[in-house]
């Protein structure tokens, strides 16, 4: 699956593995927070300053769909690593998956 940067059309997309389509609403801003815009189809936000602190914890949190108040710790896969540091190397925060 290929990762391609909606702010810079002209970035070379980054490869991630197929499964990482279900895993992506894990990092995903939604729309009217933290600016995150209206977006299309396959399209997600990813706050810089979320990725940042994402690899600098090398952990994501995650709410529980039926408990708002049960919080997941998940540790960062090397493939979520590198390409969060894509993200954030080349001031990436929109996406389209393709």
């Amino acid at each position: 699956m290929l990762i391609h940067s909606v702010d810079h059309p002209g970035l070379p997309p980054f490869e991630m593995p197929a499964r990482f389509k279900m895993e992506i609403v894990y990092f995903m801003t939604p729309s009217g927070d933290h600016g995150a815009p209206q977006l299309g189809p396959n399209e997600y936000w990813i706050c810089r300053e979320e990725a940042i602190k994402w690899l600098d914890e090398l952990v994501i949190f995650v709410v529980s769909p039926l408990d708002a108040r049960a919080k997941a710790e998940i540790e960062l896969t090397d493939e979520h690593e590198a390409w969060l540091a894509w993200m954030v190397e080349n001031g990436v925060q929109h996406v389209r998956l393709g």
